[in-house]
């Protein structure tokens, strides 16, 4: 009997297993895709004209602005454990009032390397007076991943809690920030990366489980093949 050459482990592992690898590959294509959306939608947004945010005007991540306005140094703050080129240091993040009384902005206004004594905080004092700059818009990490149970200590902050900014400075900056692209002469570096959407290792990983999918098939076929021989 035909019937009693086969096994129906194999033969129901193979297909079940060759189902399950396609279905992971649809997946991560279908990922690939809405990645690629998102790269696009962050490409036409930094390609758009800067515009200086009035005091109600809603901006979308990614676009340049161009603010005008005056620091407001005493509410200055330092994000901690920023690493550059194999360097720990500081991103500093001081809010520009914005003329006209537009309200005010937080802006990350650079880089820096922190010092042998981290008791010491390297001084980032902006220039005083009225001051014009370019920038992009952020939106801060909602939750992110911290070691620390503390945002803020003092003047050093572990991530930016915007919430809590707003409380301590008593400053009801905007719910995104600015990465400044400007040039200034504070010393701060500004070589923003963009952020690497994954798109690539998303089609690396369809491709896996496709071939996976397609070795199945071929063993569960040859598995078949040898025992209709037997």
């Amino acid at each position: 009997m035909i019937f009693r050459r086969f096994h129906p482990l194999p033969l129901v592992a193979g297909v079940a297993l060759a189902l399950l690898a396609a279905q992971l590959g649809s997946w991560q294509l279908g990922r690939a895709a809405e990645k690629t959306a998102l790269q696009a939608r962050i490409e036409s947004a930094a390609a758009a004209a800067p515009v200086s945010p009035s005091a109600q005007m809603q901006v979308a991540e990614w676009q340049p602005v161009r603010l005008h306005g005056e620091w407001v140094p005493a509410a200055t703050i330092y994000l901690d454990n920023r690493v550059r080129h194999g360097r720990a240091g500081y991103e500093i993040l001081t809010p520009l009032r914005l003329a006209g009384d537009a309200g005010w902005v937080l802006v990350n206004r650079g880089w820096t390397a922190a010092g042998a004594d981290r008791a010491v905080l390297p001084d980032a004092t902006p220039a005083a007076g009225a001051v014009t700059l370019a920038g992009i818009v952020r939106v801060p990490q909602a939750d992110p991943f911290t070691l620390s149970a503390e945002a803020a200590q003092g003047r050093v902050w572990q991530y930016l809690d915007m919430e809590r900014y707003r409380a301590l400075s008593g400053l009801a900056v905007r719910d995104w920030i600015v990465h400044q692209t400007s040039a200034a002469a504070d010393g701060l570096q500004r070589d923003w990366p963009r952020p690497d959407a994954g798109i690539d290792r998303h089609h690396g990983y369809a491709l896996q489980w496709y071939s996976l999918a397609g070795l199945s098939v071929v063993m569960t076929g040859v598995y078949v093949f040898r025992r209709l021989k037997s």
